[in-house]
């Protein structure tokens, strides 16, 4: 997707790249994989007036035998998982797992075939058929799932029986984490098909589902952590690459609730340090992520209220302090918020289209990414004024005077502006806003709770420093008698 967003560039004059260069490097990208037929294409593309090679020609044929070889060495589990009937029949048994499968006679499943099925899934992949690849990575993973039984039984005998008190004691249920597809543990190997669905929910583009593998991703991460089951460091570049993954989720679900959701996962702590430490660059889609959705967040929180705004705000700068990055999205609001410098603000916005229009995640959003631009510039302006001049105000969002009046009309009319127009005098004067002592205490004591937290961990790591040069010197002295 990202080198044909290239090429409709390149037809566009919005870059000057060649569109050979980008055959080459699609071709490249190609090789590796078991595309065969799409890599001859594009190898047409690039040497018009040679052969295909012939080691091209001795990979298809590799590659088919090699698929038919995969599917015939799991056909029995296949043909299982394609035949919705059955596969209810042994899930509502409790079999539906690979041990139930194994001894289940007739069904001539073995452990060996399992893991065949896992890569022939990987293999479709790597043909380009990830329909299929995602409903079969579905099915393993249904394999290790623990879901929640389900329901059987009359409602109104269990409602009776609760009345008279003969209902029988509930055991607690034996069932995997619902943030990973109900799967009770996770190792490196099970990490790697959660990747991979979330792969091809991606390129499938179903975003719902991608959302729920971002999450399940995530949590598989964390868990594997939390467990020593993966280094610290390893954590540092899985969650990296989940940061950039979940880009094609949710900017492709903006309108859902995606800006929101890239919005929590980045400022998450440790995939803050993520960014601060290995990628940088996407504070760009942070920056852009924030401005878009940081209204939205203001009508949703009780009685209109702006503190979850402001803290998202502060949470930005913080990291944008954090960072080695710039570019012209970022300079926009570090000229807002921390110079406060608004000719430099208005250059940066000019700048700000260019960079959106040629951004394959951000091109989409480029109307709506200056129309709430304009909206931050003017509250900033308004943060310090409490009477503006149209004209003026039109300069700093690159308006004139009537389609600046108009513009402040529609935010009135709008409820997101308090504020009026004085037509006499050609000025806006802006309303009293200020935040009440709930908001002020709210704001103050959100991150109480984390702070203490962490104090209480460095001091322990102080503590135990302490006792272990303690212990140290100890040991010196009485070696040293």
């Amino acid at each position: 997707p990202l080198l044909e967003y290239m090429d409709c560039l390149i037809a566009d004059g919005t870059v000057r790249y060649s569109t050979q260069d980008v055959a080459a490097a699609r071709l490249a990208l190609l090789r590796p994989t078991h595309m065969v037929d799409y890599a001859m294409d594009i190898y047409k593309t690039v040497h018009p007036n040679e052969e295909v090679p012939a080691e091209m020609q001795a990979q298809k044929a590799s590659v088919l035998e090699r698929m038919q070889e995969l599917e015939n060495g799991c056909k029995a589990l296949h043909e299982l998982c394609s035949n919705e009937e059955e596969k209810a029949k042994l899930q509502a048994s409790g079999k539906w797992n690979v041990d139930g499968l194994v001894q289940t006679e007739g069904l001539n499943v073995t452990k060996e075939m399992v893991e065949m099925y896992r890569e022939l899934a990987k293999f479709k992949f790597e043909c380009g058929d990830y329909k299929a690849s995602r409903d079969m990575l579905a099915s393993y993973i249904s394999l290790y799932a623990k879901p929640p039984a389900s329901q059987t039984g009359n409602a109104e005998d269990e409602e009776l029986l609760a009345y008279s008190g003969n209902k029988k004691d509930e055991k607690k249920e034996d069932i995997g984490n619902p943030a990973i597809y109900y799967l009770k543990y996770v190792n490196s190997g099970m990490l790697q098909v959660l990747w991979g669905k979330l792969a091809c929910d991606i390129l499938v583009e179903d975003w719902t589902a991608a959302s729920v593998a971002v999450d399940a991703v995530k949590t598989s991460i964390e868990n594997m952590v939390s467990s020593n089951k993966m280094t610290p460091l390893k954590a540092l570049s899985q969650r990296t690459w989940l940061l950039h993954w979940s880009l094609f989720v949710y900017w492709n679900n903006s309108s859902k609730g995606g800006l929101e959701s890239l919005v929590e996962l980045f400022h998450t702590e440790r995939y803050k340090q993520a960014i601060t430490t290995n990628a940088p660059h996407l504070l760009r889609y942070l920056t852009a992520a924030v401005l878009l959705c940081k209204r939205r967040i203001t009508k949703k929180a009780a009685s209109g209220s702006s503190s979850e705004a402001r803290r998202l705000m502060k949470s930005l700068i913080n990291v944008m302090q954090d960072c080695d990055y710039t570019d012209p999205i970022v300079e926009f609001v570090n000229c807002l918020c921390v110079k406060f410098d608004f000719d430099s603000a208005q250059t940066k916005l000019q700048e700000c289209e260019k960079v959106l229009n040629s951004d394959f995640f951000l091109c989409r959003q480029t109307k709506l990414f200056m129309e709430e631009a304009r909206v931050f510039v003017f509250e900033n302006y308004c943060r310090i004024h409490n009477k503006i001049d149209l004209s003026a105000l039109g300069t700093k969002l690159g308006m004139n005077k009537d389609e600046a009046e108009r513009w402040i009309v529609d935010l009135i009319r709008n409820a997101d502006l308090d504020a009026k127009i004085d037509s006499e005098e050609g000025c806006v004067v802006m309303g009293g806003s200020v935040q009440s002592i709930y908001e002020q205490v709210m704001e103050r004591t959100r991150d109480l709770n984390v702070r203490s937290a962490t104090l209480v961990q460095n001091l322990n790591n102080v503590l135990n420093e302490a006792r272990k040069e303690k212990a140290k010197k100890e040991r010196a002295a009485r070696e040293e008698e």
